[in-house]
């Protein structure tokens, strides 16, 4: 087992994922390389960077790996709107992915600062 599987944070980076794909599996197929395919790299870009992170020498570099996984959280939310505003997302979905966000969000932050803390 490598060490950030054991990281909460991780772990709800990858239900985050499950969550956006099971989300955008109903688009049009005509989004498949437009929004679905964004909204998916950048769910996907969470928990690759907590884990690329994981494995840098120094504290202060994994500290900017979370930052850059934060900014994936950040594209989901924005890209949300965007799918709910073109009646891809019902307002259900569109909640429910906001709310995991939120929660990921939180955690990434409360790592980050932990990580800076010392370093």
């Amino acid at each position: 087992m490598f060490g950030f599987e054991k990281l909460e944070v991780w772990q709800k980076a990858i239900e985050f994922a499950d969550l956006v794909y099971s989300s955008t599996r109903g688009f049009p197929a005509d989004e498949r390389f437009g929004l679905t395919n964004q909204m998916r790299r950048a769910a996907v870009s969470v928990s690759s960077n907590i884990a690329e992170g994981s494995a840098r020498i120094s504290r202060k570099d994994f500290a900017r790996f979370i930052e850059i996984a934060t900014g994936s959280v950040f594209e989901v939310v924005s890209q949300s709107f965007i799918g709910r505003n073109q009646g891809f997302l019902s307002e259900e979905l569109f909640q429910r992915l906001y709310a995991s966000a939120e929660q990921q969000g939180k955690m990434l932050s409360g790592l980050r600062r932990s990580l800076l803390e010392d370093a």
